[in-house]
Formats: C-alpha cells, structure tokens, sequence
C-alpha cells in the first residue's frame, strides 16, 4: 500500500484497545509516549485499557498535559474483581470521571479461567459469570445497563463466553445499549462470522484486532473474510497492543492497515473503520 494512502487512513483514526503503562504486566510504552507517537500520524484518539484499574483519571492528565497534540485519550473500566466485579458502582465512578468504556470481565471471567491464567496474572480467583445456571443474566447486569445509558457509554463484551457475549448483546441492544464485540477472533473468544453479523445486524459493533493475527489466533485471510462477511460499516479497527517486546501500537496499527489491504479490503473500507466507527461509538464528529 503507497505511504500516502496509509497516512490518508491514520489522519484521523482511532485505536480504542491500547495495553500502555503503568500496568500489572511488561508493557512497552507509557500513556505518554503513546499519545506522542499517535500524534506524530495525526490519529484522533486512543484508548486506554488496564484489566484492573479505571483509566479514565489517566486519560484526563495525559489530555490535560498534551492537550496541544491533535490526539485525545480515551479511558474506560473493566469490571474484574480489583474494580468488584460486576460492579455498577464501580462502573459510575469510572464514566464520572469521563470514561467512555466499560468492558465486562475479561481476566477474571469464568470463560476465561476456563483456559488457565493469562501471562501476567498474579493472583487466584473464583470466575465471574453474567448469566445464572439457567442462562439468564444476573440481576445486577441490568444495574450496570442503567448507569450504561445514563453516560450514555459503551458496553463491551470483554472475555465472556461466546454464549454470554451473544446473550448480553440482545439484551443490551433491547434496552437501548451501545454494544461492543470484544476481539472475536482472539482464542478464547472466537465467533464465527454468521453470529458476528447478526451481532452487527441488531447494532452492535465488531471490534477487529491486529494482536489476533499478529499472535496466531487467525490468519489475515479469515480476518478480512469476517470483515466482508459483517460489513465495514458496523467494525473499528484496534491494535491489543503494548505487551512488552512487541512493536509499538502504531506500527501494529500501520501493519494492520497494510495486511488488511493486501487480502482486499478497500481504502474507503479502511477509513470507515479506523474512523468514522470510532468516531461514532464516541460521540465524536468527522471533521
């Protein structure tokens, strides 16, 4: 892909699933030097995810310090057990403090134990499930719809199973939620693209990620397959990246946007989905 048309997709883009430090595993970056660099390719925001801890005060100093560079961070909470669990509390004070994500539980939910701990993990826990052992979401996942909605945030399905994610994106989008499919392609989460697209066919939005083809979880091919499958119009593209050792975000990002080219996907497709879906899911206009 010519440099030129990579920088047209990066002006403007965002990367809504960044791993920088200060975090409980080896990262390679700080939030800093995060916002420094998606600057340098003019990209509009980033976000900032830690598996136990709220982001959103960091988001808020990192802006407030570089408030001078065209890129915004973005901050969110993951309901594992250092923030409560499934914890609507927990939730209201992350999106008061202006978090705009909120994810379910990802190292600690039940799925996800199912496979062992993670690299990093540091401490024994019980799983977290959303769903009762009839299949139904707990009582207090309806709480968490409410302060959802009052922020008017975004909900996203962290490392549920695929059943939990498919069932907690019904029922948030019947309750007028806005819905993330977290990282389908990724191992412990994968979702065939028929269920994928009749995820995005009730609203949701299909995160696609550059860690699940840099790490194996599948190939470039079955991951433009699943993009043509659901339509770029209900994707954003993230990168899961940070881990220490590993190329930096925005080169995962350019790699990405390169890879996914070279198996068909088209520039317009590509702003859709670095841009104008982000852009969307965070209330952001498109200048």
């Amino acid at each position: 892909m010519k440099q030129d048309e990579v920088l047209r997709i990066l002006e403007g883009s965002y990367d809504l699933h960044v791993h920088p430090i200060p975090s409980h595993v080896p990262r390679c970056l700080d939030d800093f030097e995060l916002v420094e660099q998606a600057a340098s390719y003019q990209m509009a925001g980033v976000m900032i995810k830690n598996h136990y801890e709220s982001t959103a005060t960091r988001a808020a100093l990192v802006n407030r310090r570089m408030s001078h560079l065209c890129t915004r961070a973005y901050g969110g909470v993951v309901l594992n057990w250092p923030a409560g669990g499934l914890n609507p509390y927990a939730a209201e004070s992350a999106l008061k403090l202006g978090a705009s994500f909120v994810w379910m539980p990802t190292r600690d939910s039940a799925h996800c134990l199912k496979s062992g701990d993670m690299p990093g993990d540091f401490f024994t826990r019980p799983g977290i499930s959303v769903i009762d052992e009839e299949g139904k979401l707990l009582p207090v996942v309806y709480d968490i719809f409410d302060v959802i909605k009052k922020y008017d945030a975004v909900l996203a399905t962290g490392h549920l199973s695929p059943a939990e994610s498919m069932i907690l994106c019904k029922a948030g989008r019947k309750a007028g939620i806005r819905m993330v499919l977290t990282h389908p392609e990724w191992e412990r989460t994968q979702i065939d693209a028929a269920s994928q697209k009749e995820m995005a066919d009730l609203g949701v939005w299909i995160e696609k990620n550059w860690y699940n083809i840099a790490e194996g979880n599948c190939s470039a091919e079955q991951m433009a397959a699943n993009i043509k499958a659901v339509g770029a119009h209900s994707i954003f593209l993230a990168t899961d990246r940070g881990q220490a050792g590993k190329e930096t975000p925005v080169e995962g990002y350019i790699r990405f946007i390169n890879v996914l080219h070279d198996q068909g996907i088209s520039t317009e497709d590509l702003i859709t989905m670095a841009q104008k879906v982000p852009a969307e899911l965070l209330n952001r206009s498109i200048p």
